[in-house]
């Protein structure tokens, strides 16, 4: 098998570690790959969207799996796909949509794999609809540490350690998902603005119901009577009445646009807290005070940075943080308080957004619970941004809410248990499953999971 040793980071761009990078083409290389990992074990990587260092393995092996990316079969009546886990949703979405099914849960960006998805058990702006990408797994198949490939279904502990485990239980080599069905690629979109949090919050409570789809892009540097104003998008897959007669003809068609990549080298202090509140406050004004049925392209709505590779390289070679934390519903005061304490300290962040979380999903690892979940980036360089961050941890934790492990990068490990109940099941089933420590990471390593 190909392999070569590289400095692997997550999407973030921050703590580079080094391993051997191997590329699996079969089930079989992917077997020898796992029984053959060495002592500092093996984890399995997609496309390396994970922000910080759940896909990294420091003196180990990394197992790339993008070259496993076949769709085996495509049930066209009863929606659902079985797929290679090296499959990313991107191709999904090209085989798929003109056949007129849609995956059923998509995050912010296209280029995540199919075992990716459901090791980080993501969720997009559907969740208060659709829970999880996991919820919509009809089953998989897991290579475990002892060489065995396993049928994994949900219902089962090992589904459930699976779902949203950070690939720290096995290597997922196959899925079947079941589908969405859709009539056109584009979306019809209402957005409105909030002009404060607690205007957002009660605009999102009283009529997210109304929507498949729903997220808010808030300003978290306003201050004063602006703190937490936002812009809410909503939406659901057009219908083909909807559509202009010139685009009848073509409903399904999906042609994403591409702008040019950022140059690989960006100069620090390009996102300063002065150029972010420029951009915040024209974000701001420009959005409609209130639109309705506005049609727009199924990547615009879903994956506006796609459209720009390797965009974060803006934030030059320092990198970025991605911070993420769900409170639970009744905890909006402490969702109040984070906010504006990230606004009195200044954070230039211009990707920062709100969503409604629905119902908890089964994965013991996994990330949603019901309530409020707020993301956003935040230049890795920034002065005393860790012991910042260390801070809005210990709120979360008290306020019985879990930061984001797929997007984390610096999270202490005496904080995972409160977040996580069932942190203490997961390590055991791993003992069981994996008592040589064959599937580890950093991130593993770092949280003692």
């Amino acid at each position: 098998m190909p392999a070569e040793t590289v400095s692997v980071t997550g999407w973030g761009r921050t703590a580079p570690s080094t391993a051997r990078l191997i590329r699996p083409r079969t089930y079989e290389e992917a077997v020898t790959a796992v029984r053959d990992a060495g002592a500092r074990g093996s984890i399995p990587r997609g496309l390396g969207r994970a922000y910080g260092d759940a896909a990294q393995n420091a003196g180990g092996a990394v197992l790339d799996m993008t070259g496993l990316d076949q769709i085996h079969a495509i049930d066209v009546s009863g929606g659902s796909v079985l797929c290679d886990a090296g499959v990313s949703l991107h191709h999904l979405m090209e085989v798929l949509l003109p056949l007129g099914w849609f995956v059923p849960v998509t995050p912010g960006t296209r280029y995540v794999t199919v075992g990716g998805a459901i090791g980080a058990d993501i969720h997009g702006k559907n969740h208060h609809v659709s829970g999880s990408f996991s919820r919509h797994v009809v089953s998989l198949e897991l290579l475990t540490a002892d060489g065995t490939v396993r049928t994994v279904r949900p219902g089962t502990a090992l589904f459930d350690a699976t779902a949203g485990g950070m690939g720290l239980t096995g290597v997922i080599l196959t899925a079947t998902v079941r589908l969405h069905p859709v009539r056109t690629t584009l979306m019809s979109v209402d957005t409105e603005r909030a002009t404060d949090l607690d205007d957002l919050m009660a605009r999102l409570t009283a009529t997210d119901h109304r929507y498949r789809y729903s997220v808010a892009w808030i300003d978290l540097l306003a201050r004063g009577a602006a703190t937490g104003r936002a812009v809410l998008t909503r939406g659901d897959h057009a219908p083909l009445a909807a559509l202009p007669a010139r685009a009848r003809s073509t409903p399904l068609s999906f042609r994403p646009a591409r702008l040019p990549a950022p140059p690989a080298y960006v100069p620090q202090g390009l996102l300063t807290r002065r150029t972010v509140g420029l951009f915040n406050e024209l974000w701001y004004r420009r959005a409609p005070r209130a639109r309705t049925g506005e049609l727009q392209r199924l990547s615009a709505f879903f994956h506006p940075l796609d459209g720009v590779p390797h965009w974060n390289r803006v934030y030059g070679r320092g990198g970025f943080v991605q911070y993420q934390f769900v409170v639970g519903h009744g905890r909006e005061e402490t969702l109040r308080r984070i906010v504006g304490r990230i606004a009195r300290h200044r954070c230039p962040s211009f990707l920062a957004v709100l969503k409604r979380f629905g119902d908890a999903d089964p994965g013991w690892l996994s990330f949603p619970v019901p309530g409020w979940t707020l993301a956003l980036d935040i230049p890795a360089d920034l002065p005393g941004l860790g012991a910042f961050l260390d801070e809005l941890d210990a709120e979360v934790a008290a306020a019985g809410g879990r930061v984001y492990l797929a997007k984390d990068s610096r999270l202490r490990p005496d904080l995972l248990a409160a977040m996580y109940p069932r942190l203490d099941d997961f390590r055991t089933l791993r003992a069981e499953l994996d008592p040589r420590g064959v599937f580890v990471s950093d991130l593993a390593r770092r949280l003692t999971l």
